[in-house]
């Protein structure tokens, strides 16, 4: 059991960035229903299906990191921290601030973030940098959504 905890803790850590930020723009969300979005948007449903995704493979992935002898071990940690803090405010600032420019260089400097943490959990244990590739797919696909948001609503 001492070994799961760990495990807990880091999805607990990763879904609550997750669910607090579903929580504190849910009612954004309704507004951003309404703003003209990019071809290939998907519907709604897509997204509380994916992102719960992602987090779980986040969270493992920084378990298998953290349950590692590596010296780098907390550095890649920190990064994930940072990525995880970017994806927090993100939501924040596309859909309660609507401020779709300024959110979409928030994205792209989160994808180069989440780029640097896969490249470093990869070097400290492979299947955890394997682990966020789809994050990192699906991100680079919310900079082409967030990219056409922005040049639609100008």
């Amino acid at each position: 059991m001492r070994k799961y905890k760990p495990l807990v803790v880091s999805l607990v850590i990763s879904l609550g960035v997750g669910g607090l930020s579903a929580l504190l723009t849910r009612d954004a969300m309704r507004l951003y229903d309404m703003t003209a979005q990019p071809p290939l948007s998907p519907p709604d449903w897509v997204f509380s299906v994916v992102w719960p995704i992602l987090f779980v493979l986040m969270g493992i992935a920084a378990y298998l990191v953290w349950d590692t002898d590596s010296p780098d071990r907390g550095s890649a940690l920190g990064l994930y921290a940072a990525q995880l803090f970017f994806n927090f405010c993100w939501s924040l600032i596309f859909f309660n601030a609507r401020r779709f420019g300024f959110a979409l260089l928030w994205l792209i400097l989160l994808w180069v973030l989440i780029l640097l943490t896969t490249l470093r959990f990869y070097r400290i244990r492979s299947t955890a940098g394997k682990l966020m590739l789809p994050y990192l797919i699906w991100v680079a696909f919310a900079i082409y959504l967030n990219a056409g948001v922005w040049l639609l609503n100008r």
